[in-house]
């Protein structure tokens, strides 16, 4: 299977004993215990610890892995780390794509659970006398839980469409294997070895460690890889057909609505995300990609700004779509495709330009005034200092929410509140819960059980003066409770927005986006002060901290102070996230939904007063992704409940 040199166990040694080859940008230790709970024997760690040091930064498409917190049951992309020398505490699986979206080995993961330990160990052994055939050099570990991984290197990158091609047309041959971690670019991931177990023990290799090392030192070159892939090739060309007869899927049609001048469509930065496309439409790589660049020209982006996304891994799949070219050709390669872009908008222009004859009328924008008829009004700078002293009463009261995941909510729901507020300069607020919702990343009905309880509360922060009917939100006034007037009269008003919940703190969580805006409004703050400031555990800033950081929100100054890093761009973020996709697949949900109501209220309502007019059109339907400073009004205000 694999040759022993005397050349590897120098080279391992050599490898072991130098300097860390991964730079850790944010070196935070982990608990000390083991992921399942369990202490494991020194010498077992050690060696587990040896394997992961010297075999996973080779393997790893990029230098990134992501933590299982609850035991191996998901790793989800906020616990992405840097992947270093040292053996993760949790469960790890390391990155399988690059920022280029190609992969550096491919990785087949043959699951116990599917049709039990006999059949993995009959799939493997046909995998193994196949690999020998081809003449091909692979890794092979084991699961405490009888799972095999086997691993094949390879010395030149792949792009993310070629290795998918090959995993799925292995997938026909042998049941027990799980093509999904070759299946999803930005996702895609698997234990390596050494890796800690969720059922205790490690990612234990099938052969000795210079064995290994030499294959992941000499990788398989290319006319292996170009055998396996002759060999696949009926194969291949079953997978692909099954595409032709499946399409992508019917959400991302709901998404190529509503369109907004200067943003392109949901479904082209889908791709441009994924590396997916609708062979149907597109037959190659290249034609997706030349969509893509002539979707992003039409909505007013520059080639810098393309360049920026591909080269730092925001668009991973318009980056895979350059994989085949060699590495200093694939910029040249996109220059060309924009100008070919660029020139055929430019013509479509001149003929749109020649035969446009129609005369063009501009339709009603939707109406983001406050609510009327409320019989009240007030100067707007009064307003304004009326809002910063409810801010800090609001600041006062937050010890009693805690930091549960109910009162983490309802902190974010009264601060929407505020926002909305101040935007509109007035202290009165109508607004529906599912403007609520889109505002704080949660559910509509969610947000009406804490606007019950909050208006419930003793001396509450906010007061119900009108209920809502027909198409009419609740009006709710923002309060400062007579207990809290003298406190609250007597802090200093905090600088800087209130802000709701920002997309990219969907993914990484609620307490994430209270730590990073109390280093906002105050930089410099030490790990015990932010505890003292969010009114969050210690084990909750802790942990939060570590998330920002891994993904360069936040950085240690002289070792101890926290500070912002104003680099990195929370939209950018947002959109690696993926997140934005939720946002209007929310907002599209909220859209039918408020289209039914509206139609059942003219059939059963007659009261024309109570009826929104024709001509006030839904405002969401022009909203395509929320900005990087979040506002309500950026949303356009809505009625809707």
């Amino acid at each position: 299977m694999c040759c022993k040199t005397d050349l590897a166990g120098s080279a391992l040694s050599h490898s072991l004993n130098r300097n860390k080859i991964i730079v850790q940008q944010h070196a935070l230790v982990l608990p000390a215990a083991d992921a399942a709970g369990v202490s494991q024997e020194p010498s077992q760690t050690s060696n587990a610890a040896q394997v992961w040091a010297a075999l996973t930064p080779l393997l790893a498409g990029q230098p990134r892995i992501r933590l299982s917190r609850d035991g191996g049951k998901t790793y989800p992309q906020k616990h992405e780390r840097a992947l270093t020398e040292t053996l993760p505490t949790y469960p790890a699986a390391a990155r399988i794509f690059g920022k280029d979206g190609s992969c550096s080995a491919i990785f087949l993961d043959f699951d116990s659970s599917i049709a039990g330990v006999d059949w993995v160990e009959a799939d493997v052994k046909s995998l193994q006398t196949w690999l020998h055939r081809c003449g091909a050099r692979w890794i092979e570990d084991h699961s405490p839980n009888g799972g095999r991984h086997v691993y094949i290197p390879l010395e030149k990158r792949i792009g993310f469409t070629e290795a998918r091609d090959v995993v799925e047309a292995l997938g026909t041959r042998y049941r027990t294997l799980d093509k999904t971690p070759h299946q999803n670019m930005r996702h895609g991931c698997m234990r390596t070895p050494g890796s800690p177990h969720k059922r205790g023990g490690y990612q234990e290799l099938s052969m000795s460690l210079s064995m290994a090392y030499d294959v992941a030192r000499r990788p398989n070159k290319e006319q292996i890889w170009a055998t396996i892939r002759a060999d696949l090739k009926e194969e291949i060309a079953g997978v692909r057909a099954l595409r032709l007869e499946q399409p992508l899927s019917a959400e991302d049609e709901a998404y190529e609505s509503p369109q907004v001048a200067g943003r392109m469509s949901r479904s082209m930065q889908q791709m441009a995300l994924s590396g997916l496309y609708d062979v149907n439409r597109y037959s190659s790589d290249s034609e997706a990609r030349q969509a893509i660049l002539t979707a992003a020209a039409a909505a007013g982006m520059s080639l810098i700004d393309i360049e920026r996304r591909v080269l730092q891994g925001t668009w991973p799949g318009l980056a895979s779509f350059y994989a085949r070219y060699a590495s200093r050709h694939r910029i040249p390669s996109l220059k060309r495709d924009w100008k070919n872009a660029v020139a055929y908008l430019r013509k479509r222009r001149a003929v749109e330009a020649g035969n446009n004859n129609v005369r063009k009328s501009p339709t009603s924008q939707p109406n983001t005034q406050p609510p009327l008829g409320t019989g009240l009004t007030s100067d707007a700078s009064s307003e304004h200092r009326y809002l910063r002293t409810w801010r800090n009463a609001l600041s006062l009261r937050e010890p009693t929410y805690a930091s549960s995941r109910t009162g983490l909510a309802r902190r974010m729901v009264l601060r929407a509140l505020g926002a909305a507020a101040h935007m509109t300069a007035s202290r009165f607020v109508e607004f529906g819960d599912r403007s609520i919702a889109v505002a704080t990343g949660l559910d509509h009905t969610t947000v009406g059980s804490h606007l019950r309880a909050l208006r419930s509360e003793k001396d509450p922060l906010v007061t119900l003066v009108e209920r809502g009917r027909g198409t009419k939100g609740d009006l709710y006034m923002l309060t400062v409770p007579e207990g809290l007037r003298a406190g609250a009269e007597e802090l200093l008003w905090k600088a800087g927005k209130i802000h709701a919940l920002r997309p990219v703190f969907r993914e990484l969580g609620l307490p994430a986006a209270f730590v990073y805006e109390a280093l906002e409004q105050t930089p410099g703050l030490t790990t015990t002060e932010l505890v003292i400031r969010t009114k969050l555990s210690r084990t909750a800033v802790s942990e939060s901290l570590e998330i920002l950081a891994a993904w360069n929100m936040v950085s240690r100054n002289r070792g101890r102070f926290w500070m912002v890093v104003s680099s990195t761009s929370l939209q950018e973020l947002a959109e690696y996230f993926g997140v934005l996709e939720s946002v209007v697949g929310q907002i599209q949900r909220y859209r039918i939904e408020r289209t039914i109501w509206r139609e059942w209220l003219s059939r059963n309502v007659n009261t024309v007063a109570e009826l929104l007019s024709p001509t006030d059109d839904y405002p969401w339907e022009a909203y395509e992704g929320p900005p990087d400073e979040w506002s309500l009004a950026d949303m356009a205000f809505t009625r809707a409940r």
